[in-house]
């Protein structure tokens, strides 16, 4: 299952006013000699670039660009990979997600240092350091800028909470979700009094308590952690426990059901990264406007769900022209206006600390300040999670369907924890 999927826009109020650091992208983009450089740049799901590259290509009339956009990130990133092995038919710039970050950053030589051939003025020290460090080889290749974050927060329905008896206002809310066995506690609550369920799916939970680990599916070694690492064990435990206590709607993330379940109130809680707000906004609707609250309280104090970078392999033939767009594209202002179209949260300090983005509310989420709130759980991720080649498939292909046949009273609990744990070792090798 992807990590990071966004299937709609957050309706958002302009925001301008941003300085620009650095190269604004207005010089020509040209090689010098009078002829047009063309770039190509692919992407998956919506980054909200669209706007973003017409605007790059007015800024730089020497520069034609050709966006090769594709809609899921699992099929997208094995073609990176495949592209990659082969040494041919990468675009000049590719967007490579966290999860996947990892499958690239054991092949640094097959990528341009950005350290090396990006504009001078952007240096590490734009970004958060854990968006930094997760895109940084161990040979000291920085690989990829980061694009967007996704900080985690809560979402909830209050008249859901209400119907059930408990608190739903937002602060009042915060002991319900202080940790995971509060959070577990509190759906037993809801389940016991209205026969409904706490949350989605058992994957979609499992997932974020994973990416609250020091270390992901393998550890920094490389070699896979699912039997080693006790708190994984303990994780997929407490939320297949909780499922079958009736907990779990059962529902397949970005599933046709998924997205109606949000308008039918078949779940009463959203674990909710940045990106996931404008999820809930589109599938929910208009008829669900101020039902959806969303409170900065997480279990286990928060944590980052997904996110990206842009790269430039070694087979671009305008490797810095491509870093360029690249640095542009990833600039604080172009970040702010990416937010604005998808909800993309923006990872560079100075677009995190700019009174528009702090100063931006939700109206559908209640009027609550979002951009303030998601600022605010951005600044408590100390450092970026270890992932090691093949995160990104394992989660995907191994411990989601494994929760899923759990789920559907295929598997047990612990049969289906064998399941994830032998797909895993196929996948890690």
């Amino acid at each position: 299952m992807q990590t990071r999927v966004l299937a709609g826009a957050i309706s958002l109020t302009a925001m301008v006013g941003l300085t620009a650091c650095g190269d604004d992208g207005s010089s020509s983009g040209g090689s010098g000699d009078g002829d047009q450089i063309e770039l190509t740049i692919g992407t998956f799901t919506e980054f909200g670039y669209e706007d973003l590259l017409k605007e790059y290509e007015r800024l730089n009339p020497g520069v034609k660009i050709t966006h090769h956009k594709t809609g899921q990130g699992g099929p997208y990133h094995q073609q990176l990979l495949t592209k990659l092995a082969a040494n041919s038919g990468l675009e000049d710039v590719v967007a490579i997600e966290e999860g996947h970050i990892p499958d690239v950053l054991d092949k640094p030589h097959l990528f341009n240092n950005l350290g090396d051939i990006g504009p001078e003025d952007v240096t590490p020290d734009r970004w958060l350091p854990w968006k930094v460090e997760a895109a940084t080889a161990k040979d000291g290749t920085w690989i990829g800028y980061g694009t967007d974050i996704g900080p985690l927060a809560m979402c909830y329905r209050k008249d859901l909470f209400d119907a059930a008896g408990l608190p739903s206002d937002p602060e009042a809310v915060k002991p319900l979700f202080e940790t995971w066995e509060s959070y577990f506690e509190a759906g037993d609550t809801y389940a016991e009094k209205t026969g409904k369920a706490w949350y989605d799916s058992n994957s979609q939970i499992f997932n974020a308590m994973q990416n609250q680990l020091e270390t992901g599916y393998l550890d920094k070694d490389n070699k896979l952690a699912m039997e080693s690492n006790a708190d994984i064990r303990k994780n997929w435990d407490m939320v297949t426990a909780a499922g079958s206590r009736g907990q779990t709607a059962k529902l397949v993330a970005f599933s046709p059901e998924w997205n109606n379940g949000f308008k039918q109130g078949a779940f009463a809680t959203k674990t909710c990264p940045s990106w996931m707000l404008g999820v809930v906004e589109e599938q929910a609707g208009p008829d669900n406007a101020g039902k959806w609250a969303v409170t900065d309280a997480f279990p286990g104090g928060g944590g980052n769900w997904g996110g990206s970078f842009l790269a430039v392999p070694k087979q671009s033939e305008h490797p810095e022209e491509a870093a360029k767009l690249a640095a542009w594209l990833t600039a604080p202002e172009q970040q702010i206006k990416a937010f604005q179209k998808t909800g993309n949260f923006p990872s560079q300090v100075d677009a995190l600390s700019s009174p528009e983005l702090l100063g931006f509310t939700n109206e559908y989420f209640g009027g609550v300040k979002v951009g303030e709130l998601y600022a605010a759980q951005a600044n408590k991720v100390e450092k970026a999670q270890y992932k090691g080649p093949g995160d990104g498939k394992i989660q995907e292909n191994a411990t989601s369907p494994a929760l899923q046949a759990v789920e559907q009273g295929t598997k047990s609990a612990d049969e289906g924890w064998q399941q994830a744990v032998d797909a895993a070792k196929r996948i890690a090798g």
